[in-house]
């Protein structure tokens, strides 16, 4: 295999996706988190339902759906890097949310308790209390979320296709090579993604066995 025959610009746009996405997800995810572990109302199971239904959902029915729908919003948004962000967000959007929600909801309500009875607002009390206390559920998040968005391959094709520098990203690349027969740089393209994703998976369980430690001592 010639290296120099590698092209290096799928990667580059699925870690950019993988960031943007991870960024924008964190941003909104922990409010939202925030608002539903306080909610009580009777629609809050239909809520998580839809929250987590893209874990179940097959990527080419979401994919699909999404790719309906930007043809009645706007004609710029398929076949679009703009397209292929807002569809990693809500594809993986319940693995940034979940674990920060279950974080939220396990916390400890005597020290949320004791910040209100000092007079700390709803969000003084979640930016000084609640998050300093679930950082680890935050890096997990953050961690899978990432991770996840670059190994996206069916919501991607759907909704971008495979444009080169623009919505083809390193999973779409594999298949493109596979098909050509170039297994040579499928392959290679196939190792850095099978290593990027033990390296996320090690991140995680070391820190959830740090954190295991930590709270037996």
């Amino acid at each position: 295999m010639d290296m120099t025959s590698i092209d290096l610009t799928p990667f580059w746009v699925s870690f950019k996706l993988a960031f943007l996405t991870t960024l924008i997800l964190l941003i909104i995810s922990i409010p939202m988190a925030y608002f539903l572990s306080n909610y009580k109302g009777k629609f809050k199971s239909v809520i998580e339902s839809i929250v987590s239904l893209p874990i179940v959902l097959p990527p080419t029915v979401l994919g699909y759906y999404l790719l309906i729908g930007f043809s009645k919003i706007s004609d710029n948004l398929a076949f679009t890097f703009k397209g292929i962000l807002i569809a990693s967000i809500i594809y993986s959007f319940p693995f940034m949310f979940n674990p920060i929600l279950s974080a939220i909801e396990n916390f400890d309500k005597s020290l949320i308790e004791a910040s209100y009875s000092l007079k700390k607002t709803k969000f003084q009390t979640l930016k000084s209390v609640i998050l300093p206390n679930i950082k680890p559920a935050i890096f997990t998040g953050v961690v899978i979320a990432f991770g996840h968005t670059i190994g996206e391959f069916g919501v991607v094709l759907m909704v971008g296709g495979s444009i080169d520098g623009i919505t083809k990203v390193a999973s779409i690349a594999i298949y493109d090579y596979t098909e050509t027969l170039d297994y040579g740089i499928a392959n290679f393209y196939s190792l850095v993604l099978l290593i990027f994703s033990f390296v996320i998976l090690m991140a995680v369980n070391i820190l959830n066995r740090r954190m295991n430690v930590y709270k037996n001592l």
